[in-house]
């Protein structure tokens, strides 16, 4: 069964840092591109980071550029996002995606809330 799990979420101040954690299991993820994605209560969803397969290319949502990071490891079947800076409209449930082809996984989500 494929999964995706991410790990890494919590309480963090204005100004601080988190890094997310999202390992596959099931499959092999070097083929695949993958994503980071939040959503906030009522809010729309958003691709926050993506990162090709062999991470030719990454993208970034403008509001993360600068802050946020995203990489994978492949030989882990892991992919990462580094966020410094964190700042309240980062609140949200970040979730992981993994896309190739017509197979597309997302995790469960982990929890990042940025309050003083």
């Amino acid at each position: 069964e494929e999964r995706l799990v991410e790990s890494g979420g919590g309480l963090v101040q204005p100004g601080g840092s988190l890094r997310l954690s999202c390992e596959a299991s099931g499959f092999t993820t070097t083929f695949y591109d993958l994503s980071w994605i939040r959503q906030a209560p009522g809010d729309r969803v958003e691709v926050v980071a993506s990162i090709s397969s062999g991470a030719r290319t990454t993208y970034y949502l403008h509001s993360v550029k600068g802050r946020f990071t995203i990489s994978r490891a492949d030989a882990q079947n892991t992919v990462y996002l580094q966020m410094h800076n964190l700042t309240t409209e980062d609140t949200a449930l970040y979730y992981c995606a993994a896309r190739w082809g017509r197979s597309d996984f997302r995790g469960q989500g982990t929890q990042v809330t940025v309050s003083s």
